[in-house]
C-alpha cells in the first residue's frame, strides 16, 4: 500500500518557512478533521483569510512542518502546513499567492 505524500517534497530537509510570532493570514479554509477537541467533524475552524501567529512548530509524517497558529479573533489555537499560511511580516516573493 502507498501512502500518499503530496507532491513527494520533505520539507524537513530545509529550514522552517514561518518563524515563532510570526503574523500569517490563512490561504485555506480548514474543518476539523477529527483531532480538535470540542468541536464537530467538519465544523470550520478557520476561514480563508483569517489571520494568525505562528506559536510552535512541530513536525508530521517525518515530512511536513506543522505550524501552531493562535487565531486571537477565535480564541484558539490551529496546527496548519505552511502551503496553507502566507506571511503578512516578509515580503511577497514572486509566484507566491497574495
Amino acid at each position: 500500500m502507498k501512502i500518499n505524500r503530496d507532491d513527494g517534497r520533505v520539507e524537513l530537509d530545509g529550514p522552517p518557512q514561518f518563524s515563532y510570532g510570526e503574523k500569517v493570514r490563512s490561504t485555506k479554509t480548514i474543518r476539523n478533521d477529527g483531532t480538535f477537541a470540542g468541536r464537530e467533524i467538519g465544523d470550520i475552524l478557520v476561514k480563508k483569510g483569517d489571520i494568525g501567529y505562528v506559536t510552535s512548530i512541530g513536525t508530521f509524517l517525518q515530512q511536513f512542518y506543522i505550524y501552531g497558529i493562535e487565531f486571537v479573533e477565535h480564541g484558539y489555537r490551529v496546527g496548519m502546513k505552511g502551503r496553507e499560511l502566507q506571511s503578512l511580516d516578509q515580503p511577497v516573493t514572486s509566484g507566491q499567492a497574495v
